[in-house]
C-alpha cells in the first residue's frame, strides 16, 4: 500500500484542493509568481492537507471551510521548508534544486515569509479564526522545537524528554493542526475536535521516530539519504539517546568525542551506527514509535466506521511500515 492508496477516498478532494492552493499561490509580482509555481513543482505527498480533508469527512463531510483550512496548512508546511533549507544549507528539495540553491537566501526567506503571510491573510479573510488560532500556535510550536533542537544539539546534553519535545513541536504541531483544523471545519463538537487533534500528535510522533529509525536501517536508494546522515549532521535521536543512557562512562565518552568532531563525525559515523544497534536503541525507539500510533488509534475508534477512518487506521499502519 502506498499513499496514494491510503487517501484514495479523498482523491476527487485533494484534486479540487490542488487547483484552488494553485490559484492562492498566484501572485502580481512576477518574481514572487515566477517562485511560487517552482514551489508547486516540489511539492510533495501533501499528507497534510489530505488529513484535513480525512479529519472533515469523519466528522460530517467536507465543505467550502475544509479546502480554505488545507490551502492554510499546505502554505504554512511550504514555508517551513523553505525556511529548513535555508537554515540547513540545503541544496536539493524532493529532488529539484532548493529555492536557495536557485534565488539565494534572501528571496528564499523573503519567499517563506510571503507564504505564511499569504496563510494568515486569507485565513483573516474569510474570518476563519479558529483556524488562525490553531495555524499561528503550529508556528510558535515549530519554532521553539527548532530553536530547542539546536540549543540541546550545541550542548549534547539532550535527553529523551527534550527529544519528544522538539519531535512533538517540530513534526507532530502541524499534523496535530491539520487534523484539528479538519474537523473544525465540519463540527463544533469539542471532544470530536479534540480526539483528531490528539491522532495527529501521536501520529506526527509515530512518525518522526519511525523517520529517524531510517538513518540507522533505511535503504538510501529508497530513502534518499546515506545511512549515518543524521549523525554526520550531529543529530541526536532517540536510538542514539537510548544507547547512551545505558552504556559505561567510558563508551559514552568515546561515543560523544565522535560526535563532538566534525572530521571524527564524517567517518566514524558507521560506529556510532553500530554502537545504537549493539545497545538496543533501534528496538527501543521502535517500540515507543508503537506506542504512540497505538494512541493514535485509539483515538479515532469511537468514530463511526466509513472510508475516512479507515483511511486514517491505513495511515498509521503506513507510517509503521514505511521504508523511505
Amino acid at each position: 500500500m502506498n499513499i496514494k492508496d491510503v487517501t484514495a477516498s479523498v482523491n476527487d478532494e485533494i484534486d479540487v484542493f490542488q487547483k484552488r492552493y494553485k490559484e492562492v499561490l498566484h501572485a502580481r509580482n512576477t518574481l514572487v509568481d515566477k517562485v511560487t509555481r517552482y514551489v508547486l513543482k516540489q511539492q510533495g505527498k501533501q499528507i497534510r492537507p489530505a488529513m484535513v480533508l480525512l479529519a472533515a469527512k469523519l466528522c460530517g463531510g467536507v465543505n467550502e471551510s475544509t479546502y480554505r483550512a488545507a490551502i492554510m496548512v499546505e502554505l504554512l508546511h511550504s514555508a517551513t521548508l523553505i525556511h529548513d533549507d535555508v537554515v540547513d544549507g540545503a541544496e536539493m528539495r524532493r529532488g529539484l534544486p532548493s529555492i536557495n540553491a536557485l534565488w539565494k537566501n534572501k528571496i528564499s526567506v523573503l519567499i517563506g515569509d510571503f507564504l505564511l503571510s499569504k496563510g494568515l491573510l486569507y485565513s483573516l479573510e474569510h474570518k476563519d479564526y479558529g483556524f488562525l488560532h490553531q495555524v499561528s500556535d503550529a508556528v510558535r510550536r515549530m519554532s521553539e522545537g527548532e530553536i530547542l533542537q539546536i540549543q540541546k544539539t550545541r550542548s549534547l546534553d539532550i535527553t529523551e524528554e527534550d527529544y519528544l519535545s522538539v519531535i512533538s513541536d517540530k513534526t507532530a504541531s502541524l499534523i496535530s493542526s491539520a487534523c484539528a483544523m479538519g474537523a473544525l471545519s465540519a463540527v463544533s463538537d469539542e471532544n470530536r475536535i479534540k480526539a483528531l487533534k490528539n491522532y495527529g500528535e501521536y501520529l506526527g510522533l509515530a512518525f518522526q521516530i519511525r523517520d529517524d529509525l531510517l538513518d540507522y536501517t533505511g535503504d538510501s536508494k529508497k530513502t534518499g539519504k546515506q545511512m549515518g546522515i543524521d549523525i554526520k549532521d550531529k543529530k541526536i535521536t532517540l536510538p542514539l539517546i537510548y544507547a547512551l543512557r545505558h552504556s559505561p562512562e567510558g563508551e559514552q565518552k568515546k561515543i560523544r568525542s565522535i560526535l563532538k568532531s566534525s572530521r571524527k563525525r564524517a567517518y566514524k559515523s558507521g560506529d556510532v551506527v553500530d554502537f545504537v544497534k549493539s545497545k538496543g536503541g533501534l528496538d527501543y525507539a521502535s517500540e515507543v514509535a508503537e506506542g504512540f500510533a497505538s494512541k493514535a488509534v485509539a483515538e479515532i475508534m469511537p468514530f463511526p466506521d466509513g472510508s475516512a477512518k479507515t483511511s486514517l487506521l491505513h495511515l498509521v499502519d503506513f507510517v509503521m511500515k514505511r521504508q523511505y
